[in-house]
């Protein structure tokens, strides 16, 4: 079905991302699963390109473009060619949102031109050993000093996307003490120079999928944080979590039709040069059946993702509007992507194809951002259940 989700910018921009795909990532990406990230100076060449400040204000060094469909393009163009661009899809859906809605205006100044330009490259910890999604358990703390100057940040953090590289850290904490009658309150949002004296990286996460993309455990042992960098109100960070959960979500959907498309093109080109028996794969009748079921899956993704993502667009974007994408999309590409490797036969299962890297790359879409099970549950509460 024809697609009307986009204007003739976003396809100038998915040209120019189409070509920078293929001429500076295509060629080098399995070094970057080896080495597990990009190289640092990657992220640069993104920023001169503009990719990393297309949402930035201009007076920051961005574009100052409000839509979300040009993070639809990249999302889009880097999962066709079966690659990453590292920590770009944190660093610029999930964290600038942040930056925007509650940094001060010396913040802004202080951080988004190197957000923008790559020389400054964030992440956000939220998840520490033994909490999951229950975000209202964090026991990272941070005391205030007596003289308001600086808090003093304690604890651990664990798949954090993009800790490796991070020059700067949304650290989730606890400025009041515990009260297991109302958990959600005293967590607030510190922004962490990773040079900070006690901040460490710990082990980098071996992933089954994902592996271009750097994921990785912290650790803060006496960390002093200027109280400047303070996000926002103390006390107000699990509101501030909460508001940003709908793009995250959309982020996550986008990703999902994306890669169960990608599946779709990747096992359709393989079946017609596939010779079985004496004849193209593509010529047996299970083929065309099983591609003519991904196909009308892909194609309900793709208009489920482009709703949720012009609702998004026009700030009506719902929790459980953002729930139902996420699930939908995400638990269809897993069924397509199954399906794909299955046409595939053996050579489904050998890394250097791509739908073998869409397979294991997917996995982890019903799980982060909220389990599927989660997306059933907000969905459930909106229908008064």
């Amino acid at each position: 079905m024809r697609r009307s989700v986009f204007d003739e910018d976003h396809e100038a921009f998915r040209a120019t991302l189409r070509d920078f795909i293929a001429k500076e990532v295509v060629p080098v990406h399995h070094e970057w699963e080896e080495q597990g990230h990009p190289p640092r100076d990657f992220y640069r060449r993104l920023g001169d390109l503009g990719v990393l400040g297309v949402q930035v204000p201009e007076e920051f060094g961005g574009a100052g473009q409000a839509s979300f469909k040009f993070a639809a393009v990249a999302t889009e163009e880097t999962t066709r060619a079966g690659v990453s661009f590292g920590n770009y899809s944190v660093h610029t859906n999930l964290i600038l949102p942040y930056l925007m809605a509650y940094a001060n205006e010396e913040q802004k100044r202080r951080w988004l031109p190197g957000f923008a330009s790559g020389a400054l490259m964030t992440a956000i910890a939220m998840t520490e050993p033994g909490t999951g999604s229950d975000l209202a358990n964090i026991r990272t703390s941070a005391e205030l000093s007596p003289d308001g100057t600086h808090y003093v940040l304690n604890g651990a953090k664990t798949f954090i996307t993009g800790g490796v590289l991070a020059d700067l850290v949304l650290v989730v904490a606890r400025t009041t003490p515990y009260d297991p009658e109302n958990r959600r309150a005293g967590l607030s949002i510190l922004c962490v120079e990773s040079r900070s004296e006690g901040f460490a990286v710990g082990r980098k996460l071996r992933k089954i999928g994902l592996k271009a993309s750097d994921t990785a455990e912290l650790s803060f042992t006496d960390v002093k944080v200027p109280a400047r960098n303070l996000l926002g109100e103390e006390g107000a960070g699990f509101s501030y979590l909460s508001h940003n959960l709908p793009q995250e979500r959309l982020t996550i959907a986008l990703g999902g039709a994306a890669t169960a498309a990608a599946a779709l093109r990747f096992a359709t080109g393989y079946v017609r040069e596939r010779t079985v028996f004496g004849k193209p794969v593509a010529h047996f009748q299970n083929t065309k059946f099983v591609l003519a079921e991904c196909a009308t899956e892909v194609t309900a993704a793709q208009l489920m993702a482009d709703r949720a993502l012009e609702l998004h667009d026009e700030g009506e974007l719902t929790v459980a509007d953002a729930a139902k994408a996420k699930l939908f999309c995400t638990e269809t590409a897993g069924r397509v992507i199954d399906k794909c490797l299955q046409l595939h036969g053996g050579y489904g299962y050998i890394t250097e194809y791509p739908i073998a890297r869409l397979y294991a790359d997917t996995r982890v879409s019903r799980i982060y951002g909220g389990t599927s099970e989660v997306m059933k549950t907000i969905i459930a509460k909106s229908l008064g259940l």
